[in-house]
């Protein structure tokens, strides 16, 4: 999960939003060159908690919900693959492809997924749900909804938290 916990590490006087926003001492952080670079350096202690390691400096930030939201969603073809990928924009300005194994939604129909090599997840926005949605199928047989990528079917798992 990353560092070991570390019972005297300072806050950081951070907190992100359920919606990415971030802010410091309660002010919006605008600067998205800065909001990058302390992203480039979150990682995660054992106990869960998020910290921001930067040379040897480290403190603690508070997470409404996670630290990455998907603000939308691009399907295109990867000529390479020969099949039809997801790219997805995360709240820090980066790109990846979207693992839809790690898709999940909880009780109140918000999803997730996980991001930046499986080390963190990210909340859907409403933009990015609704862009995603497009692909969502549903297995009346099985109860399920899925998301199929080439000949693959990947369910997406429904926790109740």
């Amino acid at each position: 999960m990353g560092e070991e916990l570390d019972k005297d590490l300072p806050p950081c006087d951070i907190k992100i939003d359920k919606d990415g926003v971030w802010y410091f001492r309660g002010a919006e952080m605008f600067r998205k060159d800065i909001i990058r670079i302390l992203c480039q350096n979150l990682k995660r202690d054992k106990s869960g908690r998020y910290i921001i390691e930067m040379r040897d400096e480290k403190c603690y930030l508070e997470v409404e919900d996670t630290p990455f939201v998907v603000t939308s969603v691009n399907r295109f073809v990867e000529e390479s693959r020969g099949r039809e990928e997801w790219q997805i924009l995360l709240s820090d300005g980066s790109a990846e492809l979207l693992d839809p194994a790690t898709l999940r939604m909880n009780n109140q129909n918000v999803m997730y997924c996980s991001v930046k090599g499986g080390n963190f997840e990210a909340r859907f926005s409403r933009a990015g749900y609704y862009q995603l949605a497009e692909w969502i199928e549903y297995d009346n047989e099985n109860d399920t909804f899925f998301i199929s990528q080439g000949n693959e079917r990947y369910i997406i798992a429904c926790n109740q938290s």
